[in-house]
């Protein structure tokens, strides 16, 4: 295939902190977006890995690394980073709001197309693209791998009382609810849903993982003007960049056969540079990141958590989940405070410091509700 055109090109001055992905799976998703008609995005930019914090809005300590996309060479500000051409993504039907419906589709498909490699058999959704589709989701989060168990929805009970969160609570379990009615209703008396792609029958995890991945990758495009409609859209490559609140790149385009989504560039990009795009539009804090996403964002002066705190003073209304555009209620708020008085600020510097935190999920919990005492206590100051 057409590997990564300008791969060796980027220059250790710049990018030392970058490694590219030149992995087996991301040269064949490579070949896969050549063939696709998207072989020029490879000219401009490719997959590598950053250390956590450099630009990936990560709230991690360790020298563990991000996959991300970065540049391989300048681009000015107002061009294309990315463009992917629409017949290349993944609709998964009309906007709605529950996200199990859509999961379901990608359940289905996901394992149906990754059995069918291994059998060489056929696909629900059309086999001229199944190859490509195979590359894809080769290079999506895995199932029980470190990005989803890093959001709320695979925490234990512990982990969740250590969140000193009782709203993020509630929706999380009625997150799981949703899940378990969804997968009683369309998988379980479903005589033609697909194994698992070790041959194991589906499980209700398996559910919630597709469900994660629509809440945290899809992105909702307009169709056309004329139709008026929005559709749920995985957006192969495009999906792969990072969160930065401060980034100022632009997502743009349609999903209309013919169409291209894109990434215009909001400011000038270097050889080297992440290309990140900002989660949430802006109006997400951390309460969403950890539910949605699975980390947390201690970027940009801890705006992240300063947007939870102010949430919590009534000063700021909840954006989506439990009270959506409204101001959090006084009992609410009440017994939110209550649960953040349990343990003080330096309790839970303590806690982190100390190996009761061997546990990702209880050290994750510790540091969102330390975050968010801090910028109480920055905002009480005010």
């Amino acid at each position: 295939g057409g590997g990564l055109k300008g791969f060796g090109s980027v220059s250790t001055k710049t990018s030392s902190q970058v490694e590219l992905d030149r992995s087996k799976e991301a040269s064949a998703f490579y070949d896969y977006m050549e063939s696709s008609g998207a072989g020029d995005n490879l000219s401009r930019c490719a997959l590598g890995y950053f250390p956590l914090g450099e630009g990936t809005g990560g709230d991690n300590n360790d020298d563990d690394k991000l996959r991300g996309v970065t540049a391989l060479k300048p681009v000015k500000k107002g061009d294309a980073i990315i463009r992917i051409p629409y017949e290349m993504a993944i609709n998964l039907g009309q906007e709605g709001a529950d996200p199990t419906i859509p999961a379901v589709a990608l359940l289905r498909d996901y394992c149906e197309t990754l059995l069918s490699s291994e059998q060489g058999g056929k696909t629900t959704m059309g086999d001229s693209s199944s190859s490509g589709r195979i590359c894809y989701y080769r290079m999506l989060p895995p199932f029980r791998g470190d990005d989803c168990m890093g959001s709320t929805d695979f925490f234990s009970d512990a982990a969740l009382a250590e969140l000193q969160a009782p709203l993020i609570v509630e929706e999380t379990l009625k997150r799981r609810e949703k899940v378990n009615q969804r997968f009683q209703l369309d998988i379980s008396t479903a005589e033609d849903f697909p194994t698992w792609i070790d041959g194991s029958p589906i499980t209700e995890d398996h559910l919630l993982w597709a469900t994660w991945l629509i809440t945290s990758r899809v992105l909702t495009v307009q169709g056309s003007a004329e139709e008026g409609k929005s559709y749920r859209l995985l957006i192969p490559f495009l999906d792969m960049c990072n969160h930065d609140r401060s980034s100022s790149h632009v997502l743009t385009g349609r999903a209309v056969p013919g169409g291209e989504l894109k990434v215009m560039a909001g400011c000038a990009v270097k050889e080297g540079d992440a290309i990140d795009i900002c989660y949430g539009g802006g109006m997400a804090g951390n309460d969403r990141f950890i539910q949605d996403y699975g980390f947390l964002d201690s970027g940009n002066d801890s705006v992240a958590y300063t947007m939870v705190a102010q949430q919590i003073l009534g000063k700021r209304r909840i954006v989506e989940g439990v009270g959506a555009g409204r101001f959090m209620s006084e009992p609410d708020r009440q017994k939110t405070m209550e649960e953040l008085n349990r343990t003080t600020i330096e309790e839970d510097t303590q806690l982190l410091e100390s190996s009761a935190t061997a546990d990702p999920a209880i050290a994750a919990s510790i540091r969102y509700r330390l975050g968010v005492k801090r910028a109480l206590s920055q905002l009480s100051k005010v």
